[in-house]
Formats: structure tokens, sequence, C-alpha cells
């Protein structure tokens, strides 16, 4: 009887020691889900450089989420680490993924790109995919894959809800002697994370969007040298307004910029009230009066794709790109603050960008160094595209010989500060 008590009790701790335990880390739990057939479902590791207060990592995790539910992926199939900075973490993260049973690992941030790299070369018999990376088909490494969106579409359509405002002040004399440059255009600022191609190709395509409605601008660029900072973006907006710019752009994922501007209205700091076209989310809730729009990524479209290709033993394409065609961007909810017709302008530009009679970067809207560009390589690696000239048929071809953005060059009009 004693040996049967002691042998109770022993499995009794076994029991609860199981019942105990937890995962280290933060990632969910790593056991094998079933769809509602029963069948076993692969298992997918998701690295983010931020998590749900960063609006750009948000977007990605409602991306996964949504896409997940429509392919009925249960939750405990997707192992999330978030928070992963750009350094030899990430190699790390991805490698404990794949040790917990990961055949799919997507990281969300361009600096994670080389961790993936050393981590897809050494794991052949799993898919790496850097989202907004640029290096897959120069890789030699067929298991490893990048992932962007023609993001740029989006930002030239928020151009034109900053033009359409533009026009709007001008015509009501709304603007005042500090908002005009020397040369008499006036002044608009853009807050930018890093002087990348990624980001060069945004500013540039927003710039593009308001000409094609207000001709008269210049536009003075501001790096922060960081992708989510509240402090600096705030900072840099500031400085901008101080600068006399009435528009403020942004390529960084925090609500800073917008929420500067709005206070700076509200204080009537610079004598004048300028707007804040975002990115990522709607920035409405942080200021009500001075958003305009946001541009935005609808990433449920990529995610879609590439648990599909993942759940049908698939293999992905090296480098995907989805834009207003193929539903993956979009501009945000419109701001009580936008100008009356807005909303018929973005309409059409959207039409005519889905029907090819729109292109963002139709090289005779700008000049550089007051030519008209006759050829444009781009930034794209020489080994990627030997004898291919980016600018065909009229316009630069962006994001069609690589998903990450590689339009580089610095147009006429547009001024980097630092």
């Amino acid at each position: 009887m004693k040996k049967l008590i002691a042998l109770l009790l022993a499995l009794l701790m076994v029991f609860t020691l199981v019942g105990c335990s937890s995962n280290s880390g933060n990632d969910k739990p790593a056991e094998t889900g079933t769809d509602t057939e029963g069948n076993t479902m692969p298992k997918i590791g998701i690295i983010l450089v931020g998590d749900e207060n960063e609006g750009y990592t948000y977007a990605h995790m409602l991306g996964i989420r949504d896409a997940a539910a429509k392919l009925n992926i249960p939750d405990e199939n997707i192992i999330w680490k978030y928070n992963v900075p750009e350094d030899q973490t990430c190699y790390d993260m991805a490698v404990d993924l794949v040790e917990n049973g990961a055949t799919l690992v997507i990281s969300n941030s361009y600096g994670h790109q080389s961790f993936m790299q050393k981590a897809a070369s050494e794991y052949p018999d799993v898919t790496f995919v850097s989202d907004t990376g640029d290096t897959a088909a120069v890789s030699g490494l067929p298991n490893l894959k990048n992932a962007f969106t023609q993001v740029y579409e989006s930002r030239f359509v928020s151009g034109i809800v900053a033009g359409m405002k533009l026009k709007e002040l001008d015509e009501s004399g709304a603007l005042v002697p500090a908002n005009y440059a020397e040369d008499g255009t006036v002044k608009i600022g853009y807050v930018g994370a890093f002087p990348y191609a990624e980001v060069v190709s945004g500013y540039t395509a927003f710039f593009l969007g308001i000409k094609s409605v207000y001709e008269n601008i210049s536009m003075q660029v501001e790096y922060t040298n960081s992708w989510f900072d509240l402090t600096a973006e705030a900072t840099v907006a500031d400085d901008l307004m101080s600068r006399g710019c009435v528009i403020i752009g942004q390529h960084a994922d925090s609500t800073g910029a917008p929420s500067q501007v709005e206070k700076n209205d509200a204080e009537n700091k610079y004598g004048f009230n300028a707007y804040s076209v975002g990115y990522n989310v709607s920035m409405l809730d942080v200021a009500p009066n001075a958003a305009l729009t946001s541009s935005s990524n609808i990433w449920e479209r990529f995610y879609e794709y590439a648990f599909t290709c993942l759940l049908n033993g698939e293999d992905l394409k090296t480098d995907w790109t989805g834009g207003y065609n193929d539903g993956a961007v979009e501009i945000t909810e419109l701001g009580k603050a936008c100008a009356p017709g807005t909303q018929e302008a973005v309409d059409n530009a959207i039409a005519a960008i889905k029907a090819g009679t729109l292109h963002v970067f139709d090289a005779s809207t700008f000049t550089i160094e007051g030519q008209a560009p006759t050829s444009m390589l781009g930034d794209v690696d020489a080994d990627f595209t030997p004898e291919t000239e980016c600018l065909i048929d009229g316009y630069f071809h962006e994001s069609e010989f690589r998903s990450a953005p590689y339009f580089a060059s610095r147009i006429d009009g547009i001024t980097e500060l630092n």
C-alpha cells in the first residue's frame, strides 16, 4: 500500500510540474494545431521589430491575424516574437522558431534581413521572408524571400489629399508669409526615418502627388534615424513647422509628428495651422483637427498569399509586391479638415492607377538637377538587373524588378536637411 501511495504521489508531482510549466520569452505556445477537418497544420514564426504600440508593426499584426482567421489557421500555430532589435537577437529568434517547429519564418523590418539570411543559409528546408528586404534575389538562397507593398501608390494619393488642402488654403488666403520660401513656393515638410531608397521613394511619391494638384511647392525632409521614436518625430515635426512648413508628411512609425502638429495648432505656436499626413494607421485619434489622412499598407494581402502557399506546399515568389490593383495599399479615412472635393480627386486617382493611365513616377512630372530624366537605374543591385533600365516608356518602374523600393534619385524641389 505504501508503494502504491508513493507512486501516486510521484505521478501527481509530475502532472503538477507539467501543468505549471510556461514558455520563456514572449512567444505563444508552439503546439501544433489542426484545422476544422482535423488535419495537422504547419507552424509559422513571426519576428516583429515592435508590438501593438507601434503603428507599422500593429498593421502587420492585424494582417497576420486576419489572414490566419480567413484560412482557419489555429492561434497556437503562430509563434510570435515581439520587439526584436535589428541585431543578432533576430538570428537567435529565427533559430528558436525553427527549433520550435516553424517551417515559415517572417520578419517585418529591413534591419532584420542579414540575420534572416544567415538563418536561411543554415536551415534550407525552412522558408524565411524578410519583409521590406532586398537581397533575396541575389542571395543564392532559394528559401530566402522578400515582400513589400507598392505603398508609393498610396503615398501619391495621400499627396493628392494634401495638395487639395494646399489649394484650399491658397485660394482662401489662409497662407502666411512664413509659409513661402524665397523662391515663392509654399513650404511643406516630411519626417523621414532613414535616407534609404524606401523612404526616398515614399517622400518623392508624396511630393509628386501634391504637385499633381498644387504645383507651387518645395519640400524639406528631416531624418530621425529611427523607425519609431515619439520624441524625435515630434521634435522634427516642430522644427519643420518652425521653418514655415504647412503640410507635415511622414515615413516614421509613431504618432509623434501628428500629435505635435495638433498641439502647435491648438497653441497657435507659429501663427498658422499646419496639417498632417501620417503613415500606417489613421492619426485622427491623436490629431482630430490636423490629420488629413494616412498612407497605409494592407498586410493581410501578403500574409494570406504566404500562408496559402505554405498550406498548399507551394514555393513563395522570391519578391512579392502588391498595390491598389491587389488591394494591398490604401489611404485611411479622410479627416474633417480635408478640402471639399478631396474624395472625388482620390477616387479618380486610384481608378487611373488601377487602369495604368497614371504612373506615380512619370518622368515628365519631375527634373533632376534641372534636366528631364533620361536614364535611371535606381537603387537596384547590378547583379540583379544587369541590363535593365528602370526608366521605361516614360516612367520609372518602381517595385517591378524587386519588391522593395529602389527609386533613390533626389529630384528638384526637395531638400534633405540632414
